[in-house]
């Protein structure tokens, strides 16, 4: 075994017997609740409590923490949500086909979600004991832009949206975010990082849709309700499969002093933001 092969594997091994993780394939209980990161535990590194839930028609679910705001995020179906004596139903085809409902909330202010039939969403939470307005954004208010189109050989053509972040929410510990990936294509390129912790969660078109998630140097198959746990200061670029298209929900941690508020280029890749894409496409083989 090379001395780089075994300085990965020593690696890896340290942080298995550490009991961190930073990849998880996690399943639904019976009562439709399913658990990405909590403080505690394997992914506690990511400073958040993330869930994610199926609802059938009918269904409802209260969601409140004192000192720790919330996010909810639909990923599809039709929900009512209520909070703070106001409500609002709102409905989402799919993650590829429409745009975000989000309602963010301080701690200690009460979110009712009720199903109008089956419904997915996913619920964010950081400690932060700030007070600050209560907000339903939507499509309008974090439309997808273009990112990397005609850059790396258009191979990290996506779309992306910014729920809220530093800029729009400097009262929030948390960032909330979307990818689509186009089929076959880079997301988080080029290799980057920051110091704040990141989590991916990840969806597919299909069933069978697959790709790969970096971090740091080690690879994991992403797979639709896996989910990728990444510590600062690790870089995290990830692919999709040809013949599928890949949804990413990404979630960033800002740190006490120092929030998130650009990525750090891997300096080895840099080069790639000068490079033309047709140079990035030719092949020198004649």
């Amino acid at each position: 075994m090379s001395g780089e092969k075994a300085g990965e594997r020593a690696g890896k091994e340290a942080g298995e017997r550490a009991g961190k993780k930073v990849f998880g394939y996690p399943e639904y209980k019976k009562d439709g609740e399913k658990i990405l990161t909590e403080y505690d535990g394997p992914y506690s590194d990511m400073l958040m409590d993330i869930r994610v839930y199926r609802m059938g028609a009918g269904e409802s679910r209260t969601f409140m923490r004192e000192g720790e705001e919330t996010a909810v995020l639909l990923l599809g179906g039709r929900v009512s949500l209520s909070w703070e004596g106001r409500s609002r139903e709102v409905s989402r085809k799919s993650v590829f086909a429409e745009g975000p409902w989000c309602l963010h909330v301080p701690a200690g202010v009460k979110i009712g979600v009720s199903a109008a039939g089956d419904s997915e969403i996913l619920v964010q939470r950081a400690r932060n004991e700030a007070r600050f307005s209560s907000a339903l954004r939507g499509p309008a208010d974090a439309p997808w832009k273009d990112a990397c189109r005609g850059k790396f050989g258009d191979t990290a053509n996506r779309l992306v949206n910014t729920i809220f972040d530093y800029a729009s929410a400097p009262y929030s510990n948390m960032v909330l975010g979307e990818v689509l990936n186009d089929r076959g294509n880079w997301s988080g390129y080029i290799p980057h990082a920051h110091p704040q912790p990141e989590a991916y969660y990840f969806l597919f078109d299909r069933p069978e849709g697959f790709g790969a998630s970096f971090v740091g140097d080690d690879v994991y198959k992403s797979v639709s309700g896996s989910f990728a746990a990444i510590p600062g200061g690790k870089t995290h670029p990830q692919a999709c499969a040809p013949g599928f298209a890949m949804y990413t929900c990404w979630m960033i941690r800002h740190l006490d002093g120092n929030p998130w508020t650009d990525r750090i280029d891997d300096p080895r890749y840099a080069w790639l933001h000068g490079a033309s894409a047709a140079a990035q496409k030719s092949n020198s083989i004649s």
